[in-house]
Formats: C-alpha cells, structure tokens, sequence
C-alpha cells in the first residue's frame, strides 16, 4: 500500500507511567499481529515475490523494524547499537533523504539472505530497544517521540495488510493453488441484497481530518467543498452483477473503457477480475486465501483495477462516487465491518436488508473517480518523513473505507488510500453512484 508515511497529527499521549505502559502494550500488539499473519506460512513462502508491487513476507517483516530503528532507535535510544549496518540499504523502501539507498524494489525476492530466522533475531532487537525506549524516554523527547511511534505502528499496519494481500498473489501464483489456511470460512451462497440508491443532499461541506486523533498529512488541512445532490449505492457490487457485465461482452468492447485502460485489457489479456477463472468443467471459481473456491454471487466483487471498476460503471449508467462525496457519506457513521481483526481474509456479502449505504467500512477498498491530488493549502513535512506521501501525488487514484485485510483501528472515514489505476492485487471494489438531475 502506498498510504502515506509522512507527518501526522496525533494526539499525543501523556508521557506517565500509566501512558507509557499503554504504548508499550499497543507497540506490542501491533508487532505480534505481524507475526502471527505469517504462522500458517512455510519458510520458503517468505522469500516469495512473484510481481514488482508485492515484497516478500521476509521483507515486510524487517523493513517496519528498520522503521522504528531508522526513525526512533537510532536518534532517540542512547547507546543503542544497530544490529546490521547494511540492513539500512537492504530494508529501506524509497526514502532518499535518509542518505543510504536501497536494495531495487523489483528485486527483493531475489535475496536467500538473511535469512528468516536472522529476520525475526532483528524484530526481536528492535522490539528490545523499543521497550527501552518507550520505559526510559527523556521528556523533553518523548513529544517526537510518541508522534514517531504514532507512524510507526500505523505504518506496520499498513504492511500487515499488504502481508495478507501479498501471500495471497503469491500463492495464488503457484499452479497448485494452495491455500494460505485450510481452516478459513466459506460465506454461505445466498442472492445478493438488492441495490438501490440513497439520495444525498449535498451542498457546502467540509472534509479532511478534523484534528482529533491521528491522521496522516494528507487527510490534511480540513477544508470545505462543494457537492451537487446525489446518490450513493446501499451497497458494493456483487460478482453476480461483474459477472453479468463479463458475461455482456465487458471486457471485448472499447467504447466502456477508458484509453489507458482498453490498452491494460488487450495487453494483459484480461477478461474478468484478477483470481477469478473456470474450473474444468465451466464453472466460474475465484482464488481466495482458503484456496479456489466456486464464485459467491452475493459477495461483493474485488481485485479489480480502477480502470474494470469506471469501464463497469459506464455499462451500468452509473458512475463511481469523488472522494469528497464517499466521505461526506461516510462521516459520522461507526467504523464497523469486516476487518482483518475478524480472521476471515475475504469480503463478505452485504446484509440481505441492507439500507444505505451498507459496508462503508472493511470488505473491499472501494475506488472513487478522484485523482490522488493534495488538498488546498497542503505542504509535505520537511525531512525524510516527509518525503514518501507527496511525491506520489501524481498519476494515482483515491480509495476509501478500508479492506478484510485492514485492521478496524487503522480504518477512518478521512483516511485515503490511493493506488495506480491499473493495479489490482489488493481488495478493491465498486460502489456506484449517480446525479440527482
């Protein structure tokens, strides 16, 4: 995931015993939830990367710790000693200011050194210097520090769902088509809710972060923002209505698809979401994390890029909500859905009465028509922490609302995720919206 990794404005938590004893205990459930997505893995899964956008499991686990030793270890622990000096070009990801490089991006999973368990010794460093750190902080250092920590975590959080969503390409890789776990529940078959459209005032609106909690740069500064009336689909489309638009000729006619978009489809010779194909006997199945499994119609449709989820809009009449329009919607409302922290690893269906809009949050990232853009009166931090978010402000598109991959805790109706229209690994899906005329 591309979110950004730059300043943020947290509400920095007291610097007390009972505080600091918080943090220490949120540090640590942050660190174990990556370990624990990568249980059911054998050892030669983590070395795996089978395309450029994903990394090895290897590689995730040890780029957060060099995060936190990058970012607070190595500036704010006296005496701490680093546990590899190369780690620093290995494990960077594109930070250039930090004055060290990094390893090519495309090129990680070509590495058997070091090894997983040299991996897991350096988390085990890291999280030592990191208790001491938090325990033993000076004061007139603990302000940066907390809002450094406050990156940190979110930012593990980030890769924990890009682990989840990259074992899955990996594995769904290999001809055997294995499963991730054995033991992940299937949704039970069932038709789709129906859908229909909530109409939406509109008018003189503000969005953004509001100040409140943390937020990345990006979610900042709050402004205001003016919306026509319209409507917002109750809920995320289903497979059986990308099907039918599969089945329609969707992906055989050049006048749904936008110019970059029709070149991906005869490129890269696509004809229906990525993991979704026909068994030996005709039937559509779709790879999950549980291994292939028969095509649910009722759950919601994902892996898709922005350019299958604009070319379905166009064949349906509709059109995919503006960032400002899916948060305007979306303010206010309980994050609640389907989260990682839910242990199912797949979208699940909208419920059979669902009033909109339903699954805001969890199940599927859901792209929006709004380029990835900074908003009015935004200016990056200075600094290699300020470096990764704007300049990728360009050439990408914004998703809202989070995954089954995403923790519940990392989810916010400001948070905006954004990626290149073509990519499709991640959960991503499809909430229509229409004009009020």
């Amino acid at each position: 995931m591309h979110a950004a990794e730059s300043a943020v404005h947290p509400v920095h938590p007291g610097s007390d015993e009972a505080s600091r004893r918080a943090l220490i205990d949120e540090y640590r459930r942050v660190r174990a939830l990556s370990e624990q997505l990568c249980e059911p893995l054998a050892v030669e899964d983590y070395v795996l990367q089978t395309a450029v956008e994903a990394s090895p499991p290897k590689w995730h686990l040890a780029h957060v710790s060099w995060f936190f030793e990058t970012f607070l270890l190595r500036p704010y622990l006296d005496g701490y000693r680093v546990f590899h000096e190369r780690f620093d070009y290995l494990f960077n990801s594109y930070y250039e200011q930090t004055g060290t490089g990094f390893w090519p991006r495309p090129e990680r999973g070509l590495l058997s050194r070091p090894t997983v368990a040299e991996v897991y010794a350096y988390r085990a460093h890291v999280d030592a210097g990191m208790e001491r750190l938090l325990a033993d902080c000076r004061p007139e250092r603990w302000p940066v520090v907390a809002e450094r920590l406050a990156i940190g975590l979110s930012h593990e959080q980030q890769h924990q769902e890009l682990l989840v969503t990259d074992i899955k390409y990996n594995l769904a890789y290999n001809p055997l088509r294995p499963a991730y776990r054995e033991d992940l529940p299937a949704n039970p078959f069932a038709q789709p809710a129906p859908l229909s459209f909530t109409a939406l005032e509109g008018g003189l609106i503000e969005i953004g972060a509001a100040g409140d909690g943390f937020g990345y740069d990006n979610e900042f500064p709050r402004h205001r923002t003016w919306l026509a009336p319209y409507r917002l689909a109750n809920r995320l489309v289903t497979n059986a209505e990308y099907l039918a638009f599969v089945e329609d000729g969707g992906y055989r006619n050049p006048a749904l698809w936008l110019a970059d978009g029709w070149t991906r489809v005869k490129q890269d010779g696509w004809q229906a979401p990525l993991y979704w194909g026909r068994s030996d006997d005709g039937v559509w199945q779709e790879m999950t994390l549980g291994g292939p499994r028969a095509l649910n119609p009722a759950e919601p449709v994902c892996h898709v890029s922005y350019f299958e989820a604009d070319a379905f809009a166009r064949w349906a009449g509709k059109r995919l909500p503006s960032e400002a329009e899916w948060e305007h919607a979306a303010a206010g409302r309980p994050v609640a859905g389907n989260f990682v922290d839910d242990g199912r690893f797949h979208p699940r269906p909208a419920p059979a009465s669902a009033e909109g809009p339903a699954q805001l949050f969890g199940d599927c990232w859901e792209w929006t028509g709004s380029a990835y853009l900074p908003y009015p009166g935004y200016r990056a931090a200075d600094g290699a922490l300020g470096e990764y978010n704007g300049k990728f402000m360009c050439g990408q598109m914004v998703l809202r609302g989070g995954s089954c991959a995403t923790s519940r805790d990392h989810a916010r109706a400001s948070y905006r995720n954004f990626f290149y229209p073509h990519e499709r690994w991640q959960f991503k899906g499809i909430r229509l919206a229409e004009d009020i005329r």
